[in-house]
C-alpha cells in the first residue's frame, strides 16, 4: 500500500508540475467539451486540477494498492480500470480527455471528447483516483513522452526544439545510421502499430531525427527540424485527421508542404506515441520507487 497524497507529491516532483501555473492546452479543452453538456466540471473535479489541469482530477481513498497506466481515457480504458480496480486504486494517464484523432487509412476523428458523466460517477462511487500529467510530461527529460522514444531508439539528444511553456516538446537526436524503410519497420515494432502514416521522401541514409510526440502536424516545426539537420521527423500525427474545418485546413497546409520537404515524415499515432512512456519508463519508475502493483491499460486500436 502507498499513500495517495505521497504518490501525488512524488509525481508532481518528478514532472515539476508545481512550476506550471496551468496547462495551456487543457485549460481550454476541458471547458470546451464539458460546458456544452451543462456538466459542472469546476465543482466535480479536484480544486487543484481545476486550477492547474494537471494532477488529481479525482481523489479516491487514501490507501493505494495498484496503479493503472494509460494514455487516453477512452471508454474501453475506463471500463477496464473500473472492473479491475479495488477502492483506492489509481489511474495515471497523460490526457484527461480522449482525443479521437482519426485514422489515416480509415475514418477521420471528432477531436477532444468528454468522459461521460456516468463513467465519472462510477469512478467516484468506487473511490478511485485519477491523476493526469500533460505538458509537464511532454517537456520532461529524460523521463517523458519524448524521453521514452529517445530511449527506445537508443538516441542521443543534440538539442531540444519547439519551446512550450517551461520547456520544449521536441528534440533533435542522433541515431545509429539507418534508412527510411528500416526506421519505419523499427517504429512499427516499438509502438506496436499496424502501420505508420508517411509523407515526404524515402532516404537511404538517416542519422539525425526529430522526435515530437503527440500532434506534430505543424509545418513550421518540420521546417525548423530540416534547418537543424534532421532527415526524418517522428511524431504521433503528421496529418490532422479531425473532421472539421480546422482539421481540413491543417491537412491541406500539410499536403502543400510535403510536396517539397526533404524529410521522411513518419506518424505512429498520437496515442501510441504517448503511451510508450507509460509502457516503459513509468512502469519501471513505479516498480522501482513504490510497492504498488502496476497494470498497463493499452488501447486495442491506436489509430482512432
Amino acid at each position: 500500500m502507498e499513500s495517495r497524497v505521497a504518490l501525488g507529491n512524488a509525481l508532481s516532483k518528478l514532472f515539476h508540475i508545481e512550476e506550471w501555473e496551468t496547462d495551456p492546452a487543457f485549460s481550454r479543452f476541458i471547458p470546451m467539451v464539458y460546458d456544452p453538456l451543462g456538466f459542472d466540471w469546476a465543482h466535480y473535479f479536484e480544486p487543484e486540477f481545476v486550477s492547474r489541469f494537471n494532477g488529481f482530477m479525482l481523489a479516491g481513498r487514501e490507501e493505494v494498492e495498484t496503479v493503472f497506466l494509460a494514455v487516453f481515457p477512452t471508454e474501453e480504458v475506463l471500463q477496464s480500470f473500473i472492473q479491475q480496480a479495488a477502492p483506492g486504486d489509481l489511474l495515471f494517464m497523460h490526457h484527461p480527455l480522449f482525443m479521437e484523432c482519426g485514422d489515416p487509412r480509415g475514418k477521420w476523428g471528432r477531436g477532444f471528447l468528454p468522459i461521460q458523466p456516468d463513467l465519472l460517477q462510477r469512478l467516484k462511487d468506487k473511490e478511485l483516483s485519477v491523476f493526469t500529467c500533460h505538458l509537464p510530461m511532454d517537456t520532461s527529460m529524460p523521463i517523458g513522452t519524448g524521453g521514452a522514444i529517445m530511449e527506445a531508439l537508443d538516441a542521443e539528444l543534440i538539442q531540444p526544439f519547439i519551446p512550450h511553456g517551461n520547456g520544449h516538446v521536441g528534440g533533435i537526436f542522433r541515431v545509429k545510421e539507418t534508412n527510411t524503410d528500416a526506421l519505419v519497420t523499427q517504429l512499427t515494432a516499438i509502438f506496436d502499430i499496424p502501420y505508420t502514416d508517411f509523407e515526404g521522401i524515402r532516404r537511404t541514409s538517416i542519422d539525425t531525427v526529430a522526435i515530437v510526440p503527440g500532434c506534430g502536424d505543424v509545418v513550421r516545426d518540420m521546417q525548423e527540424a530540416e534547418a537543424l539537420g534532421a532527415q526524418a521527423y517522428i511524431t504521433g500525427e503528421i496529418h490532422c485527421h479531425i473532421d472539421n474545418p480546422y482539421g481540413r485546413q491543417r491537412f491541406n497546409q500539410m499536403m502543400e508542404y510535403v510536396q517539397k520537404t526533404s524529410l521522411s515524415l513518419i506518424g505512429v499515432s498520437h496515442a501510441a506515441s504517448e503511451y510508450l512512456v507509460m509502457k516503459t519508463q513509468m512502469k519501471r519508475w513505479f516498480e522501482q520507487h513504490t510497492s504498488l502493483n502496476v497494470v498497463l491499460l493499452p488501447q486495442k486500436r491506436w489509430w482512432v
